[in-house]
């Protein structure tokens, strides 16, 4: 969005309403994503938070792609950061999913869902995991993914195909079960 880097300039001239506009339109998405490349939720709104800190500081060499995908670049590296930094293998199956305020019994079902979900996609290999994190999560076309990770769309493709698969199956396994 073109308007979101206009915005970034007003911003950093000292536009707090700009700034609050880019922080609720993209603070939501960001979160969700790093927490499931990071395991955590208070440690991804950390990295979130200094995404938007590293925002009005760095400097931008060109503005070619969307800003939504820069600034989820910045995320992700970060997140992939913070992970390697806690070198653990923590899960996160009461993942606070940050949403817009449904009924209770809507919420209560969503998150049931959403814990069993997340229990599955944090079962996947890493590598898988951040390629759903960044395109259901956040939202990313493949191309962004790419872009991002640094990888063949190809790979993206086929990762996100054996992710989906995957969860597919142990989703099934788990109906099963019960």
């Amino acid at each position: 969005m073109n308007e979101d880097w206009e915005q970034l300039e007003l911003a950093r001239a000292g536009d707090e309403t700009a700034w609050r506009m880019l922080f609720q339109r993209h603070y939501g998405p960001l979160v969700k994503m790093t927490s499931c490349i990071v395991g955590l939720v208070d440690p991804a709104r950390d990295i979130v938070q200094e995404c938007f800190v590293r925002l009005l500081h760095c400097k931008i060499k060109h503005r070619d792609g969307t800003f939504r995908s820069f600034l989820s670049t910045m995320a992700y590296r970060l997140a992939l950061k913070e992970k390697g930094r806690r070198n653990t293998n923590r899960r996160i199956g009461d993942l606070d999913v940050i949403d817009d305020a449904p009924s209770p019994l809507e919420e209560a079902i969503r998150n049931e869902n959403d814990r069993r979900i997340v229990r599955v996609i944090q079962s996947l290999p890493d590598h898988h995991r951040e390629i759903v994190a960044l395109r259901f999560f956040s939202g990313h076309s493949y191309e962004e993914i790419a872009v991002i990770t640094g990888i063949p769309i190809g790979t993206v493709k086929s990762r996100i195909f054996h992710a989906i698969k995957s969860c597919k199956v142990k989703l099934q396994e788990r109906e099963t079960s019960l």
